[in-house]
């Protein structure tokens, strides 16, 4: 990769880091995402809701999803990208991959999390990569992470609280 694209990538990451900290200050888990162009201009984002909507499906990345298929085509979704705070978890994944976005690039890797959420019951973390759920599609999505980002982990200090 080369340093240009290092450091939007790590740009835009810290952008996504931002917003999960935002998230975390409306009462939500501490996820963000962003979408950018090929140029690294910043499309679109969203913050974690689950909390404040009282929806499981209100990860980052679904909301974000849920944005940028109703204001893109197939097409432009295939030439954009997806930073997250956090790598994607299965459903997030999943949206992600029917959605058409071409690229995913994240911060904390899944099992980092899962380090630091412990048996919280807020954050049940399943330990499947999202390369492995994209592998099962029919399409191919381009992932670069995790980043090793110390923001990326102290956004989540002090937030999961593990079960007795």
């Amino acid at each position: 990769m080369s340093a240009a694209a290092s450091d939007t990538h790590e740009r835009l990451l810290l952008g996504a880091i931002a917003i999960a900290s935002e998230a975390r200050g409306h009462g939500n888990h501490p996820f963000g995402a962003l979408l950018a162009d090929h140029d690294g201009r910043v499309l679109l984002s969203a913050e974690n809701t689950v909390v404040t909507d009282s929806d499981a499906t209100g990860h980052a990345e679904t909301n974000l999803v849920r944005r940028a298929t109703a204001a893109y085509s197939r097409a432009e979704l295939a030439a954009m990208t997806l930073y997250s705070s956090a790598e994607p978890c299965a459903m997030c994944a999943g949206a992600i991959y029917w959605s058409g976005i071409g690229a995913v690039v994240y911060a904390l890797a899944e099992t980092a999390l899962h380090e630091l959420t412990g048996d919280d019951p807020e954050n049940p973390t399943l330990l499947l990569p999202c390369r492995v759920v994209f592998a099962a599609g029919r399409r191919s999505i381009t992932v670069a992470g995790p980043f090793e980002l110390e923001a990326a982990r102290d956004v989540h200090a002090g937030f999961w609280k593990p079960a007795p």
